[in-house]
């Protein structure tokens, strides 16, 4: 069952950290007000289960800080990594009464969380969430289709490329750094994860992110800690434009 909510006391809207990315980012004054009559927040150990495939889900919400996997178990109980929510995304689907996947807490992670039936209702009058949450859904599509390419067309390098991109490129926008400027993150995922992910064995992925890392694309402190010096090199690492 879904835990109870942490409350974590009232947050400025105006000085929340994804504000400019959220569902709420192009609400006005007076559309923020309603939401936050709806608002609630939610805190999640690194490793605890957010959500339950099947589980009714009675709110919806973004990402605030944290990473989160979605992932599908199989008939015969494997499981599969199908997707990762990092900081702004959304958590939910309004109108599904059920969760399609299981959502577990990768690091830490805090949710601005969202009463499911009156957000569902701010959508209905409220054209700016509507608008935002259908903006939000494509950019998913687009997301899974070159995930989709990702792990039928790339190489093992590219793989470990493309993923790194992903996250530097969400990290540069959400906190509004220049492009040219090196891109730093903590990797939210163990190598582990990373080759379920990517569907690489766990050797592969050393393998390759040592080279990343021996020929200057990455730069490594620790197990985690990843500088992007250029973000350029690392896209074109990533082969988006390889047949192969």
């Amino acid at each position: 069952m879904l835990q109870e909510p942490i409350l974590t006391g009232t947050q400025n809207c105006a000085e929340c950290p994804i504000r400019h990315r959220a569902v709420c980012a192009r609400c006005e004054t007076d559309e923020l007000q309603r939401l936050e009559e709806v608002k609630y927040y939610r805190r999640f150990e690194a490793g605890q289960t957010i959500i339950w495939c099947g589980d009714r889900m009675d709110f919806v919400g973004s990402v605030v800080s944290g990473v989160a996997t979605l992932s599908q178990t199989m008939e015969d109980g494997r499981t599969q990594m199908v997707g990762l929510l990092l900081p702004s995304d959304f958590v939910g689907r309004p109108g599904r009464p059920v969760a399609a996947y299981d959502v577990t807490a990768t690091t830490d992670v805090l949710m601005c969380c969202f009463r499911k039936a009156p957000f569902e209702g701010l959508m209905a009058d409220t054209p700016h969430i509507a608008h935002r949450l259908l903006e939000m859904t494509l950019d998913e599509l687009d997301a899974a289709r070159e995930w989709m390419l990702v792990l039928g067309r790339k190489t093992a390098r590219e793989k470990i490329a493309s993923l790194l991109s992903i996250i530097a490129r969400r990290d540069a926008i959400l906190h509004q750094r220049s492009k040219d400027a090196p891109v730093v993150f903590d990797l939210p995922l163990t190598r582990e994860a990373m080759a379920d992910y990517l569907g690489l064995t766990l050797e592969t992925v050393s393998r390759q992110v040592s080279a990343l890392r021996k020929d200057g694309v990455i730069s490594l402190e620790g197990k985690r800690r990843i500088t992007v010096p250029d973000l350029s090199r690392l896209l074109d690492e990533a082969g988006d434009d390889s047949a192969t």
